[in-house]
């Protein structure tokens, strides 16, 4: 009989630090075979997306993301996930979907972080500040001990309602926040660049959440073009997001310079102190499939 495992119950048990050992050895199993589909109408998305790795198991995640939600006091994101064993493809635990997207989506970006940002950095601006902005928040919380938070929304009083919640200071400029950053992460629902390039610093680390649709990016040509860009899977962003894929189309940047993803044997690093590191996160069926059995691995103890 599979096992269910709800939000509260399966955090209990998790932590971040731990997450992204889990993410890293994942990485060193065979290569995952995954497929993605995507149906639209209008603003609203269903994801079904699926995931297969020798060793590890199967997962599957369908989840419906309704920008307007929030507007009728519904949540925007709803889903579920189901966890399949490898050696049968017997239904092993059927998980909360909230919370295996919370740490996929955080601790992503947490171990992108830990291998490109410098160690020593310690200013962390979020941009956005929404539920992803605080599951960052508590991300780089762990993986930065000594992290000092800035928030900056469009709407301020939601920047406020952020730094009431957790310990962050409100940015009253986008420009001088991201001027002043050791990390720069971002978790918007924007199409159209908010991140501008010009205005990036040697030795920054650009972490990009919000984009996952080929009409959505974050950061500009410049942003990309100053930087060296790493992507957490080739499989799941080329041709599928457009942070990549529109400077891809343009000729605004090229293939070579999407240097490398968790499964590159090599170079998914920092050069140097100076250059400025730019993580697309993609956030594939993979990664709930890793998620999802440290999770029940954690649960069953």
């Amino acid at each position: 009989m599979s096992i269910q495992i709800g939000f509260d119950d399966g955090e209990a048990n998790l932590d971040w630090i731990g997450l992204t050992e889990a993410l890293r050895q994942g990485h060193t199993l065979p290569k995952a075979e995954i497929a993605d589909t995507f149906l639209y109408r209008g603003k609203d998305t269903l994801l079904n997306r699926s995931a297969w790795i020798d060793g590890l198991g199967l997962a599957v995640k369908c989840a419906t993301v309704f920008p307007g939600n929030p507007s009728a006091g519904v949540p925007m994101i709803n889903g579920a996930v189901s966890l399949f064993d490898d050696a049968h493809g017997r239904l092993e635990a059927i998980i909360d979907f909230h919370l295996i997207t919370k740490w996929k989506t955080a601790g992503d970006s947490l171990l992108g972080a830990l291998r490109l940002a410098r160690p020593e950095s310690r200013k962390v601006l979020i941009i956005g500040s929404g539920t992803v902005a605080r599951s960052l928040h508590d991300a780089y919380s762990a993986g930065f001990g000594d992290a000092e938070f800035t928030v900056w929304s469009r709407t301020r009083a939601n920047a406020d309602a952020f730094a009431q919640d957790r310990e962050a200071t409100v940015a009253n400029d986008l420009e001088a926040a991201v001027r002043d950053a050791d990390i720069i992460t971002s978790a918007t629902m924007s199409t159209t660049p908010v991140l501008k390039g010009e205005w990036l610093q040697s030795g920054q680390h650009v972490d990009l959440i919000g984009a996952y649709r080929p009409d959505m990016r974050e950061a500009d040509d410049v942003a990309l073009q100053r930087a060296r860009v790493f992507v957490d899977s080739f499989d799941t962003t080329i041709g599928h997001i457009g942070e990549v894929q529109i400077p891809l189309e343009s000729g605004a940047i090229e293939r070579s310079d999407l240097i490398a993803d968790y499964y590159s044997e090599d170079g998914f690093e920092r050069h140097s102190n100076d250059e400025i590191t730019l993580f697309k996160n993609g956030g594939g069926a993979h990664l709930d499939l890793m998620v999802s059995r440290y999770v029940l691995g954690r649960y069953t103890g």
